[in-house]
């Protein structure tokens, strides 16, 4: 009787955890706890092995490596919806192992509730199996309606995935058609100016706005978006938020004589996604720094110059644009080092990625 009840305890226990698991990170449309978390700590302790995977197996050939890393986040999605099943499958069978005096078969091993409980979360029941009491019957029926949930929330769920990937990416493009490849804040003025397509930049801005306001709100409802990364070579959702926040700080405080409002909102809603995914996704820092040189910053003016913009004095634009710069530089730099991102132009620190360099 003991073993009974803490079979069906147990069963029970297991259940709940990976229903709350899947509601947490496919049904609630916002940031969760990751307290009780099955899928969380999956994703945390595998991303902590995959990059240093990618660097043993081809440390000399960076494309290789890309490609190596780009299949974890589609891989993981079949990993965590294999998990949720097999747990699933172990807690009903924990539960019908604790009722099995009413099950036919008599004296049906584990391995026989194991069958029992797959073929009724898959709703294949076959009837080889069956329940003959009230207990039984109901925890087969509760497994039949958790395997269609689950069925049903994730197919919706990979709908979501991609299209929020697809609409992430389509952008990135766009940004990096006017920005060069690896795009930059520098490059994407400079370009607008010898191009004569200043007068687009506002409208970039309202653009660029709308994208890092989805960037946020879909990466912290759905974290395994942050984890895809980009079909093409030196792009990335963080390299392209650095770009559009290089270049709405330059507008700021650099040009002269321009229209900077739509940039400021930019700046805005920029610096508080990058915060707000620094911190969810363990990379936040109180540390402070512009994470460029002052003669990067000469020379970046001197590009402008080229092009056809009108600056401000320098030494009172580098100070504004350092000031400015401080606030979301740092952790645009942790964020790229996280996901193991190749550093671009002006993200912060420079430095090649190692299998060292991320957490």
């Amino acid at each position: 009787m003991v073993s009974n009840i803490l079979s069906m305890a147990a069963g029970i226990a297991l259940v709940v955890l990976t229903l709350s698991d899947i509601f947490q990170v496919v049904v609630v449309p916002r940031s969760t706890g990751r307290r009780y978390r099955i899928s969380f700590y999956v994703w945390r302790s595998m991303w902590l092995v995959w990059p240093a995977l990618g660097w043993r197996l081809y440390a000399s050939d960076s494309d290789r490596r890309e490609e190596f890393l780009a299949t974890f986040a589609p891989l993981m999605l079949i990993v965590l919806l294999g998990l949720w099943v097999a747990l699933l499958i172990l807690g009903f069978a924990l539960l019908s192992w604790g009722l099995r005096s009413g099950i036919t078969p008599a004296n049906a091993s584990f391995g026989t509730m194991l069958y029992f409980a797959g073929t009724s979360l898959l709703t294949i029941g076959f009837g080889d199996v069956i329940g003959r009491t009230a207990g039984p019957r109901l925890v087969a029926v509760l497994a039949g309606l958790a395997g269609l949930s689950l069925l049903s929330i994730t197919t919706a769920y990979l709908f979501a995935i991609f299209g929020s990937f697809q609409r992430r990416e389509t952008f990135v493009v766009t940004v990096a058609a006017r920005a060069g490849t690896p795009p930059s804040g520098v490059d994407l003025l400079a370009i607008a100016g010898y191009s004569m397509t200043r007068d687009d930049l506002p409208g970039l801005m309202i653009d660029a706005q709308r994208w890092a306001a989805l960037v946020m709100e879909s990466h912290l409802a759905y974290p395994v978006l942050a984890f895809f990364r980009s079909s093409h070579d030196d792009q990335s959702w963080v390299g392209t938020l650095g770009t559009l926040l290089d270049a709405a700080t330059l507008l700021m405080t650099t040009v002269a004589g321009g229209k900077d409002g739509q940039a400021r909102i930019m700046y805005n809603v920029g610096r508080h996604a990058t915060r707000d995914l620094a911190v969810y996704f363990g990379a936040g820092t109180e540390d402070k720094a512009v994470g460029i040189e002052r003669s990067e910053f000469d020379h970046a003016c001197d590009r402008l110059v080229a092009a056809g913009y009108e600056l401000q004095d320098r030494d009172e634009a580098w100070l504004r644009f350092s000031d400015l710069r401080a606030t979301y530089a740092t952790h645009l730099n942790e964020l790229a080092r996280r996901f193991a991102i190749p550093p671009i132009a002006w993200i912060g620190d420079r430095s090649a990625i190692t299998p060292s360099s991320h957490h």
